[in-house]
C-alpha cells in the first residue's frame, strides 16, 4: 500500500486517485470502506455514534451513522463513482467497556453497547440505499485499525490480539 492519509474520529474522506485511506484506534466506532471497482473510487467514514437525532452534521459529516453513509455516497458519486457500482466494508463496533447491570444485549435497547448500535445503524442505511455489504470486521472487545486501498477496494484490519487480516 502506498502513502497514507488518516480519516480521524467523525471524519470522511473520499479518493480518486489510488489512495490508502486509514482509521486508527476503533473502539466502538466503525470504519465505513465504500469504493466502486470499476471507477476505482473510494472512501472512509469514521463513524462515532449510531443517529443524529436531528443534529446539525455539516461540520462532522461522519460523526452519525444515519447520516455518513448517505454523505459518503454523495461524495463518491461527485468523484465520478457509479452509485450502482458500490461496494461497502465495516471494521469496528467492539464492546470497548462493560456498565454493571445493563443488559447490553437486548435488541433495540437504548442501553445496547455503542459499538453494536453503531454497526445496526451503518447496515440499516446500507440496505435502504442498497448498497451491498461485502466484508466485515466487527465486535467483539478489542481496537482495530484499518487501511483502505481506494483503488482495489482492499481494507486491511490490524488488533493487537488478533494480528493482521483482509477483508
Amino acid at each position: 500500500m502506498s502513502d497514507v492519509e488518516s480519516v480521524g474520529v467523525a471524519e470522511l474522506k473520499g479518493s480518486d486517485d489510488s489512495r490508502v485511506l486509514a482509521s486508527y484506534g476503533l473502539g466502538s466506532c466503525v470504519a465505513v470502506a465504500m469504493y466502486d471497482p470499476l471507477r476505482k473510487v473510494g472512501g472512509l467514514a469514521h463513524v462515532m455514534l449510531p443517529e443524529s437525532r436531528g443534529t446539525d452534521s455539516e461540520e462532522i459529516p461522519g460523526k452519525f451513522a444515519d447520516i455518513a453513509v448517505s454523505r459518503l455516497v454523495e461524495k463518491l458519486v461527485q468523484l465520478g463513482a457509479r452509485r450502482t457500482g458500490l461496494r461497502c466494508k465495516i471494521a469496528g463496533g467492539s464492546k470497548m467497556f462493560d456498565i454493571p447491570g445493563n443488559n447490553q444485549w437486548a435488541a433495540n435497547s437504548p442501553h445496547t453497547h455503542i459499538g453494536a448500535r453503531n454497526v445496526e445503524g451503518i447496515k440499516r442505511e446500507l440496505e435502504r440505499l442498497r448498497i451491498p455489504l461485502v466484508g466485515e470486521d466487527i465486535g467483539g472487545n478489542y481496537g482495530r485499525s484499518i487501511k483502505f486501498d481506494t483503488s482495489t477496494g482492499e481494507v486491511e484490519v490490524k488488533s493487537i490480539y488478533h494480528g493482521i487480516s483482509s477483508i
